[in-house]
């Protein structure tokens, strides 16, 4: 029989007094990865039950704006290459990476 192997992601999150992050850490020891500052976290998890996907969206003060748009140009990019791997529709990731583009040049990215 094969042995199961489990892996562990974990995020820190300090607060300040008005629980807004200031410090976002973390840490998944099998990617090498330990206590890893970040400034902002997207987490999307697909409930199959309720049929709806909950999502954790962190960013700490120190994000600046303008990363913060290079940071959801980059997940949007991420996204389509993963729903092309994921259903292998094609047409539609195209579409999706047409609309990266559109959202790059609207946002002045494509310096």
């Amino acid at each position: 029989m094969l042995e199961k192997h489990t892996s562990e992601i974990k995020f820190l999150i300090e607060l300040d007094e008005n629980r807004v992050p200031e410090k976002l850490m973390w840490t998944a020891k099998d990617g090498g990865v330990e206590l890893e500052e970040a400034k902002a976290i997207m987490l999307s998890v697909w409930d199959s039950k309720a049929k709806e996907s909950m999502r954790i969206d962190l960013w700490t003060k120190e994000m600046p704006v303008d990363e913060m748009k290079i940071f959801f140009h980059q997940t949007l990019v991420a996204m389509s290459e993963t729903f092309k791997r994921a259903t292998d529709d094609e047409k539609m990731a195209d579409t999706m990476k047409d609309f990266c583009d559109y959202f790059a040049e609207k946002l002045d990215l494509t310096k």
